[in-house]
């Protein structure tokens, strides 16, 4: 682990009322000693205690280059547990750029991104799973992903994760100490009592598991694909729920022939939602593209919204969509519903299994009930975070499907009566797995991949 100083500006670098350079390291509070100058006294910020806030100017040799709020905190009680110091500056660009540009000449160097996070990592501050959630508050989209990121940056996975770890090496420490002793720790029978061990800690992990779905979802959004023949009403629609003309509405089928993407907070939940060309046989040649461009977004969506005008009858090109969604997540809307209806819910089920709600995106009606049901399709109803664990990224997915599987093998040894010392292996395995989600068994690549993808400063 590198242990110089490093320096970085902490907000926007666009204009602004206040701007935060932030120093850590070793050398932060010598540092800002040298640039630092107080209005009426020569005050010696060394030997300020920590935590406390100090009016003043930086400097640059003789030229004055900003009034500032020094914030000093001493290790180890700070985020990187190094001392660190921020400035709080104005919030103008040069005027940043140029106090880093000062912090880096008088012993600082530039941070790497997310390298502040990865020394509280490193130094034990917080580990993977925290260090990963923190990007994912800055990045929050909705409501729910907030709390979720929020959840994990206050140790929920950790927590989860530890127990399960303590369950799983309390086993091996026992096979290991019976094999090295079997005088006086027997494993007789012991097979059989691991196995309902083994069925409650896959059961854990399993559930967790689970949630991965419902974690990507909070944390990205639903992939939302509108279709439906032209002139069904989908553009109507994709106005009504972003809450503003995005799309042409006209009276002239075949009018959107290129996708149109919007994201949307519908009731907290974040849709990412995709308007395409109406579904029919053409032979314009611009038209079939697409239409091509509809069926390919359809076939990898999370929800295909299917627009219905209900006040004509279904033909070809309706069974052709119906097909298309067939043991998909989709929800019929039959729009239209302020005029004389010809096609029915009872119409619809006779040719797809799917909910069918009756809106009309003229009068801004059904949306409320659209809305419920995406909930309850997605999130069984109320989605609520006071208890729950979401994993949300890919990462910590790949390594628990890992982990259940190595307790698989377990079973599987188990059930095949093989010596109790290839039990030991796969639940080594398994511990090891769940310790890479939260960063004791990680290699540095994989940390240092990590913390690339956070915004500099943090």
């Amino acid at each position: 682990m590198k242990t110089d100083t490093i320096a970085a500006i902490a907000t926007a670098m666009t204009p602004s009322g206040i701007g935060i350079v932030r120093i850590s390291g070793e050398d932060a509070l010598t540092i800002i000693q040298k640039i630092y100058r107080s209005p009426k006294n020569k005050k010696n910020l060394l030997e300020c205690s920590s935590h406390t806030i100090h009016y003043g100017y930086i400097y640059d040799g003789d030229e004055m280059i900003d009034e500032v709020m020094v914030l000093l905190m001493k290790a180890p009680n700070t985020y990187t547990r190094e001392d660190t110091v921020e400035i709080d500056c104005h919030g103008g660009v040069f005027v940043m750029k140029r106090i880093l540009e000062t912090v880096i000449k008088y012993g600082a160097r530039p941070a790497e991104p997310g390298e502040f996070t990865k020394r509280a990592f490193l130094n034990g501050r917080i580990d993977l799973s925290q260090a990963e959630s923190v990007i994912d508050v800055i990045q929050s989209k909705n409501e729910f992903a907030l709390k979720s990121s929020l959840n994990q940056l206050k140790g929920a996975v950790l927590q989860n994760i530890k127990a399960i770890r303590g369950n799983i090496i309390h086993e091996i420490a026992y096979i290991e100490s019976a094999l090295d002793d079997p005088e006086h720790i027997s494993l007789d029978g012991y097979g059989e009592a691991l196995k309902e061990k083994i069925t409650d800690i896959s059961g854990q992990i399993q559930k967790l598991l689970d949630s991965a779905d419902n974690g990507r979802i909070l944390k990205e959004g639903i992939n939302t694909v509108i279709v439906g023949k032209p002139n069904a009403g989908k553009s109507s629609l994709m106005n009504v729920l972003v809450g503003e003309d995005r799309a042409i509405v006209t009276d002239i089928a075949g009018t959107t022939r290129d996708i149109l993407e919007e994201q949307i907070n519908l009731g907290g939940i974040s849709l990412n939602i995709i308007d395409t060309a109406g579904i029919r046989n053409t032979s314009d040649v611009v038209e079939k593209i697409g239409v091509s461009k509809a069926k390919e977004y359809a076939a990898k969506a999370d929800l295909t919204i299917y627009v219905i005008d209900s006040s004509t009858e279904l033909d070809e090109n309706d069974f052709e969509i119906m097909e298309l969604l067939d043991e998909q997540h989709s929800i019929v809307l039959l729009n239209k519903s302020d005029l004389t209806s010809v096609t029915t819910e009872e119409t619809v089920k006779k040719h797809l299994n799917a909910k069918v709600i009756s809106i009309s995106a003229k009068n801004h009606t059904g949306i409320q009930e659209l809305e419920d049901t995406i909930k309850e399709m997605f999130f069984h109803g109320e989605v609520s975070l006071n208890d729950e664990v979401y994993i949300t990224n890919v990462r910590q997915k790949t390594s628990l499907q890992e982990a259940l599987d190595s307790l698989h093998l377990v079973m599987q040894s188990i059930e095949d009566e093989m010596p109790e010392d290839f039990y030991s292996i796969d639940l080594m395995n398994a511990y090891e797995e769940l310790g890479k989600i939260i960063g004791e068994a990680v290699e540095d690549d994989l940390v240092n991949e990590i913390f690339s993808k956070f915004c500099m400063g943090k």
